[in-house]
């Protein structure tokens, strides 16, 4: 795989907790008036709460709707809103 052209695209693969994550800070950040303004340390409550996280790497949306159940999805949804809500107090303390 040394030569240039034959080097695979992996611009597909991507972590879908992210998507989830950066949702939930836009949508829990006016309930921290002190961190939701400062777009610095809203990055940090990501990376924490990312971090809290199993990643979830998918190409697509649909594969992830297509490989696990509903409820697998609102446990997914509750534990990334529950990391979401610890770094937002983690990074609030350090503030």
């Amino acid at each position: 795989m040394s030569e240039a052209g034959s080097f695979m695209s992996f611009q597909t693969v991507h972590n879908h907790q992210e998507g989830v994550v950066y949702e939930l800070i836009t949508a829990l950040a006016p309930r921290y008036p002190a961190l939701s303004g400062n777009e610095e340390l809203l990055a940090d409550v990501a990376c924490v709460a990312l971090n809290l996280l199993s990643p979830r790497y998918i190409r697509h949306e649909v594969d992830l709707l297509f490989f696990t159940t509903e409820g697998e999805r609102a446990l997914n949804q509750a534990a990334a809103r529950k990391a979401v809500e610890a770094a937002f107090e983690r990074i609030g303390r350090s503030g």
